[in-house]
């Protein structure tokens, strides 16, 4: 019998946070997630179907209509997000709402989230990325790059943003954010 344990992006049996002078960095584990692509001329139907559960954002934006979060990814593309212990079967879920019109793919364990939080934030960002993070309102989502790494940057608050990455970047992202937060404190 195999006695299997789950852990975290960074390989811990909990999240890490971590607090540097104002900034924290919080490690986040418990969002489902699932990817929406709109398939040939069904970006229309797509909202429709999943306008009872949420709104799809527009390009460049975000909408959180609880328990519900989608940010935009690409053309036709979003991710959608909702709290695991809830909604571990998101992507089912959001299949049985769009039927044929988009193609859904589970994501829950293909990425890794930081949330970085403190009055410096802007500060901070500018040390490891080209985003214009000083102009993004909250609610604003863009894919970009973060040191070397691509990113999805998504803006939640005016002093929190969410940081979304491949898992098998964890590492690297946690230490490029580690380091910029201590060049700021």
């Amino acid at each position: 019998m195999h006695n299997l344990k789950p852990i975290t992006p960074l390989g811990g049996a909990t999240p890490r946070v971590d607090t540097i002078g104002a900034m924290t960095i919080t490690e986040v584990v418990d969002c489902a997630m699932a990817s929406v692509a709109a398939r040939n001329d069904q970006r229309d139907a797509v909202k429709s179907a999943l306008a009872g559960k949420i709104s799809l954002p527009e390009v460049g934006l975000s909408t959180m209509e609880a328990p519900y979060s989608a940010f935009w990814m690409g053309m036709d593309q979003w991710m959608i997000t909702a709290p695991h212990e809830s909604h571990e079967l998101l992507a089912q879920e959001v299949k049985a709402d769009v039927g044929d019109t988009a193609s859904v793919v589970e994501q829950t364990d293909a990425w890794c989230r930081f949330d970085v939080a403190g009055q410096d934030l802007c500060d901070m960002f500018e040390r490891l990325c080209n985003a214009p993070v000083r102009s993004m309102a909250a609610g604003a989502a863009l894919r970009g790059t973060l040191e070397h790494l691509g990113v999805f940057l998504w803006r939640l608050e005016d002093t929190t943003m969410a940081v979304i990455a491949p898992r098998s970047s964890a590492g690297s992202l946690h230490h490029a954010l580690i380091g910029a937060a201590k060049s700021i404190a």
